[in-house]
């Protein structure tokens, strides 16, 4: 029979069962702010965190992964955690890989969200075990991926956009130097005629041949000014317009009666705003973009089909985000439908490409048409969108900014005799031969005495010990100094001296400074007796700067 233990003994084991059981208190204390602390983690983290069973039951989530679902903790725990994927398969298919390799890393899904929203995720895993080493389940991680996702397609967007500036830069630099040689070779084939036929008796079987001449000269400078539109030196937005006046004077034109009398199957209808605000532009290029975008739409339907043109004042809140991304502000919006075969995606992407086509070349246009539509677009500050569906249709939507100036009435074109020289010099400064011959051959029919030089150094040296009552100067001379860098130095020699400038280009911001410096009008080659003429005599009946 065992001795019972003494006092001494029993007070011990007390004092040792209290020490335990206070050592308990503390470790079941130390769990429990472990596990608060663990689950202070979970739940404060971001990614949707989920503990899986082995069977793919869901045994627990954190916060996150009711936000990603919109479904609550208590409607999670114990479903399928399969059901909650776009594509069942590929998430049991991740899983299994887990059981597999003990981890997955970034395995891309999509969670479905109660609402419908589809959101993209990168699925993290790896299997947890018992005492044994047993794997009993698996602990998941989805990472929300929505704004990588985002920044990466704006990403992208921007990267096409910037390449298509780039391309389009590229194509238009070259395009511009190929318009400004052509406007050199084309002034005899546009000018010459009309001097010819001032000469040429009305009975005489020459007039014809060169009409003909004349008019074809004319569509080749047409494509010329198309080529410069591309090259963004086409432009000059300075004068106020009414879009619907661009869209009638275009529905009542030669070309359109044309267009619709080759297609008898395309009905084309129009609805105009009443009180259309205004935009600065060039009267030019707008009815050449109607034009081209109206040509675009009915080619697009071979076997007939409807084309519906708009025109309305909106102002835009908030910015669109479309085939161009278009700013808040007041606009004036032009819209083109048709309800052909659309475009696809790929050649969405590259229809405003110069020469881009899938029209037979030769017999549809110079594949010109589209470009010359972005580059006008663009050089009035506007934007544009594109909205196809293959076999459904395509629409054309085109932003310009809003001006409040008025239209002022244009002066009617003056008869000859309104401008005809008396006798007055003038300097001629051109680095092309032809074009001095040109020019002085016109102002002598006209009546003026002419002095031609092929460089600005040559003028400078001739205005030495010389002078001219006007100088029409050429802006680009190569080598050596250019119409503004020539006028500066004439300006030394004779103050308030006056000039018009020429050029194959658009005006640019040296052409502005020369104006500012005292120069008058600015006329584009290739020169025809009209404009030279007015050019010439407006100048010359201005007031002198230094009177």
């Amino acid at each position: 029979m065992a001795e019972k233990p003494t006092y001494e003994e029993l007070e011990k084991r007390i004092q040792k069962l209290e020490r335990a059981e206070s050592e308990l208190k503390r470790a079941k204390a130390a769990l429990n702010l472990s596990h608060q602390y663990t689950r202070g983690l979970i739940e404060a983290n971001l990614d949707a965190l989920v503990t899986i069973s082995a069977k793919g039951k869901i045994t627990d989530v954190n916060k996150a992964s009711e936000l990603i679902t919109g479904l609550s903790r208590k409607e999670i725990i114990g479903t399928d955690f399969s059901d909650y994927f776009t594509i069942p398969d590929a998430a049991r298919k991740g899983y299994q890989q887990v059981f597999r390799d003990g981890y997955v890393r970034d395995y891309p899904l999509e969670i479905k969200h109660r609402n419908g929203t589809v959101i993209p995720v990168l699925y993290n895993a790896s299997v947890y075990k018992d005492s044994h080493g047993n794997v009993v389940g698996v602990f998941a991680a989805a990472r929300d991926i929505s704004k990588r996702k985002r920044a990466e397609k704006k990403s992208k967007k921007l990267e096409a956009q910037l390449q298509r500036a780039q391309k389009m830069e590229a194509i238009g630099t070259l395009a511009g130097g190929v318009a400004h040689d052509l406007n050199n070779v084309l002034s005899g084939i546009v000018s010459y005629p009309g001097l010819l036929l001032m000469e040429t008796p009305e009975e005489s079987p020459f007039r014809r041949p060169l009409l003909t001449i004349q008019e074809s000269g004319q569509k080749a400078a047409a494509i010329v000014q198309d080529l410069l539109t591309l090259a963004r030196r086409g432009v000059v937005a300075t004068e106020v317009i009414n879009l619907n006046q661009i869209v009638t004077s275009y529905l009542n034109s030669l070309e359109y009666k044309k267009l619709k009398k080759i297609n008898p199957d395309v009905k084309i209808e129009s609805d105009l705003e009443m009180n259309l605000l205004n935009v600065m532009g060039s009267p030019v290029h707008l009815s050449k973009t109607v034009m081209n975008l109206v040509n675009n739409a009915v080619e697009a339907m071979p076997e007939g089909g409807n084309v519906f043109m708009s025109t309305q004042n909106r102002y835009i809140d908030k910015p669109i985000k479309g085939y161009d991304d278009v700013k808040e502000g007041n606009y004036i919006i032009l819209s083109v439908s048709d309800s052909g075969i659309g475009i696809s995606s790929l050649d969405l992407e590259r229809i405003f490409e110069p020469f881009y086509t899938k029209k037979i070349m030769g017999r549809s246009g110079t594949g010109l048409g589209m470009a010359v539509v972005w580059g006008t677009v663009k050089d009035h500050k506007g934007y544009i969108d594109v909205q196809s569906t293959p076999n459904e249709g395509t629409t054309f939507i085109l932003y310009f900014p809003v001006t409040r100036k008025k239209i002022i009435e244009k002066e009617k074109a003056l008869p000859m005799e309104e401008y005809k020289g008396r006798g007055n010099t003038i300097l001629i400064v051109d680095d092309i031969k032809e074009q001095c011959d040109i020019a002085s051959r016109i102002l002598k029919e006209l009546g003026y005495s002419t002095i031609s030089v092929s460089s600005g150094e040559e003028a400078v040296d001739y205005m030495k010990d010389n002078s001219a009552d006007l100088l029409i100067l050429d802006m680009i001379m190569e080598p050596g100094i250019d119409g503004l860098e020539t006028y500066k130095k004439i300006l030394e020699l004779h103050p308030g001296q006056k000039a018009i400038i020429a050029s194959g280009f658009s005006e640019t911001k040296r052409v502005k400074e020369t104006q500012r410096l005292g120069a008058g009008k600015y006329i584009k080659k290739p020169y025809t007796i009209e404009k030279i003429g007015v050019a010439v005599k407006e100048e010359l009946d201005r007031k002198d700067l230094y009177s």
